[in-house]
Formats: C-alpha cells, sequence, structure tokens
C-alpha cells in the first residue's frame, strides 16, 4: 500500500462527518504478558487502514471546519536510552512518507492540544472507534478518552464512528484485492509443503514448523491468526491451539492458516490423509465439503443477501449428506455441521465491516466455509476459501491451493 491509499481511507471518513468534528484515533499498546514483558504490540487495524503507521501509542487526529481537514499525528520523542533498548522511535518524515499526514506534534502534547480546540469553539463533536468485543476486556483508549470529555468538556459531544469505519472497510479497494492474491500465492506454498511432509507418525508443531518456516521465506513473520493444525480427534476441536498431538496412520489432518501480505490477511482451510489416501468414508464426507463448496462458488454473485451465505451451505451441505446416507431424513444437520463460516477477511482476519441485512456487492472479500465433521467415523476437517464478488459473480481466490481428493492425492503420491 501507498500513502494514497490511507489519504483516501481517510477523505471518506471526513465525507461523513459534520463540520466541527475531531476524529481521534490510537494506534494502541501492548498489554502486560508477565513480569516486566509485554505481548508484542500488534497495532489496532483500523488506526492502520487510515494510516499505515503500526508503531506503539501512536495517536491521530483531524479535526473538520468549513474550510477544510487539519490532520495531526502525536509520535513518541526520541529518546536514546528508550530506543537503545526497544528499537528506533517513528520519526515525523518516516511517518508522513507512510501516512501522507503533514503536520507532527509529541504525545505529551495532546492533552494541551484537545484542550485547546474544546475551548476555542472549533469543534462539538469528537468522534472516536468505540471499539468493544468481550464483556470484560480492558477498556481501550478511545473509552478513556470519552470518559476524560465527558469530565472536563461536558458540552462536547461524542460521536462512535465505529461502523462508519466498518462500512468503509467493507469493499476491498483493488490494491488490498492484489495483496490478497500474493497471501494466497504464499498460502498455496505452504499448504502444498505440509501435504508433501505429511505422514503417519509426525506431530501437530512439524506441520505448524513447515508451514512457518514456508512463511518466513517470504518474510511474512506471523500469520494473518493463529495457525489451527491438528490431526484425528483433535480435529474436532474447532479452534484448536496445542500442536501437541501426533497424526496416527488414516488420520485427517485439519489446517485453518491464513498468510498476509501487506495488512491484507487471507483464511484458508484444506484437510487431507497424513498418509495421502482418503479412506472410502473420508472421500464420502470429502465429495460432500468439495461439491457444497464449488456450488457456492457457482451462485455467488452481487444481490445474494449476505445472511444467506451461511443458511444456503449449510442446507445445500445437508442436502448431499443426506443422499449419501451419513445424516438421517430427519436428524439435525448440526450433528455433522458445526459451523458456517461467511465473515469476511482483509485487515482483520474476521474483517470488521458493515453487512448487516445487507446483499453482497462487488468488491466484497469473504470465505465460504464449509466444515464436516462426524466423530461417529472419527473424520472432521473443513474446505474454506475466499471469494471475491465480482461485477457478474464471484471468484476463488484460493483455487489455486489443492482442493480436490484428485489434486491431493497427487500432490501426496
Amino acid at each position: 500500500m501507498d500513502r494514497t491509499f490511507y489519504m483516501g481511507n481517510r477523505k471518506s471518513l471526513y465525507d461523513t462527518l459534520a463540520p466541527g468534528s475531531m476524529v481521534v484515533m490510537y494506534s494502541g499498546h501492548a498489554p502486560r504478558k508477565t513480569a516486566d514483558e509485554p505481548y508484542p504490540f500488534f497495532a489496532d487495524r483500523s488506526f492502520v487502514y487510515m494510516t499505515g503507521v503500526t508503531k506503539e501509542n501512536i495517536i491521530f487526529t483531524a479535526v473538520k471546519t468549513d474550510s477544510g481537514v487539519e490532520e495531526t499525528m502525536f509520535i513518541l520523542p526520541p529518546d536514546a536510552h528508550a530506543e537503545r533498548w526497544n528499537g528506533a522511535r517513528i520519526k515525523a518524515h518516516e511517518a508522513e512518507e507512510i501516512s501522507g499526514v503533514t503536520k507532527y506534534r509529541y504525545v505529551k502534547e495532546f492533552g494541551a492540544y484537545l484542550k485547546g480546540l474544546a475551548t476555542s469553539g472549533k469543534i462539538d463533536t469528537v468522534c472516536l472507534d468505540f471499539d468493544k468485543y468481550f464483556e470484560n476486556e480492558e477498556p481501550r483508549e478511545a473509552f478513556v478518552l470519552a470518559k476524560i470529555i465527558m469530565k472536563e468538556y461536558p458540552y462536547l459531544n461524542l460521536k462512535n464512528i465505529h461502523k462508519t469505519i466498518a462500512n468503509i472497510r467493507t469493499i476491498k479497494k483493488p490494491c488490498e484485492i492484489e495483496a490478497m492474491r500474493v497471501a494466497e500465492s504464499i498460502n498455496k506454498e505452504g499448504i502444498i509443503n505440509m501435504m508433501k511432509a505429511s505422514k503417519p507418525g509426525m506431530y501437530e508443531y512439524q506441520y505448524k514448523a513447515v508451514w512457518d518456516y514456508t512463511l518466513m521465506q517470504h518474510g511474512v513473520l506471523s500469520p494473518m491468526f493463529p495457525s489451527i493444525i491438528s490431526a484425528g480427534k483433535n480435529n474436532f476441536c474447532i479452534h484448536y491451539y496445542d500442536y501437541l498431538g501426533k497424526a496416527q496412520d488414516g488420520d485427517m489432518i485439519l489446517n485453518d492458516v491464513g498468510s498476509v501480505w501487506d495488512f491484507c490477511g487471507t483464511d484458508v482451510s484444506r484437510g487431507w490423509p497424513c498418509n495421502g489416501k482418503f479412506t472410502d468414508k473420508q472421500k464420502v464426507l470429502y465429495e460432500c465439503a468439495y461439491e457444497t463448496s464449488n456450488y457456492m462458488f457457482s451462485i455467488l454473485k452481487p444481490g445474494f443477501k449476505m445472511a444467506e451465505v451461511d443458511a444456503t451451505a449449510k442446507e445445500y451441505n445437508a442436502k448431499l449428506l443426506r443422499e449419501v446416507g451419513v445424516l438421517g431424513k430427519d436428524e439435525d444437520p448440526g450433528k455433522l455441521i458445526w459451523h458456517g463460516g461467511a465473515h469476511h477477511v482483509g485487515f482483520d482476519t474476521h474483517d470488521v465491516v458493515d453487512v448487516a441485512g445487507k446483499a453482497i456487492e462487488p468488491g466484497m472479500v469473504f470465505c465460504v466455509d464449509v466444515g464436516i465433521y462426524c466423530e461417529e467415523w472419527g473424520i472432521g476437517f473443513r474446505l474454506e476459501d475466499n471469494c471475491l464478488i465480482t461485477e457478474n459473480g464471484c471468484e476463488n481466490l484460493s483455487k489455486d491451493v489443492p482442493r480436490s481428493i484428485e489434486e491431493i492425492e497427487s500432490i501426496m503420491a
């Protein structure tokens, strides 16, 4: 991404705001892990989407007036001692090259800057990204600032721009889609490498090592999300992260993984027999998932209701499972179909988008995720691909990652 991408995203936000609005966004900070050790820092993705800056403890502001928008970024001051221990702090010219923001101050000046604006009459509304997912999570900076504003400047209005940002993030720009294509090519290489290395007696952490090594060879230092790689009975834990199991002859390997490129992530799932040959029962279940996935890619197009994607896949998959006799006529499909998975991907794995009650549109990218979990047979896996909605239909961005039984067995031969 170049700075025109971030500048364009900010303009889209400003176009929704009235004069007198002040936007405040935070890059965030790493929480403490243990003793004096913090977790590795991971910048707020909406902050990155708007600025491209990934450093810790940065504040971005924008003030919209009748005459235009004034942007200011607050960065940490130079500190030779701190930088000796923790690395170089971003400098104004570096942040400008990335973001296109031209005015800079130090973070310690933010309080006085806010006070000056709040008492000047230039602003009447402070716009914050009130992003909260878990009830018991530590309050993010936006909530902390909101409390300060309500106490110190009660005459100012507070506006939640979380949904507005989500709406802007919903339709992917061409540069985002191209970044996803690069990530998909890495997915292909990593998953094929795992398939080729696969054998009975291999530990899950060894599969993960193959995957991680492939990403590192492309400069991808961390996957988009914690990789889910499991074998046999561990496949029945949907979000499994232990990596300690050993693949037994005849086990299915399940992986749910995703590379990332230029902040744009992917989410792909594949399942295969650790010994390279599908059993008859594995074939029966896998073909149901494969045909369901292909069916979904044949019907998804603009106008299709987003809320109906998972429901349609589940209905079609259940029909196939009944036809092959694995699911009884009156049995609940939930016996074998444990989840959907039509979540959008982008700057977040479960991307922050605004699609509730809406139809799908060109430029949306979301997952088509078909999982089957037959505990009676000891077979569990999912087939998950990334779907780009086009003007007249859709494209499977991850189609080159081996999907069919024939492709998988050929690679593993």
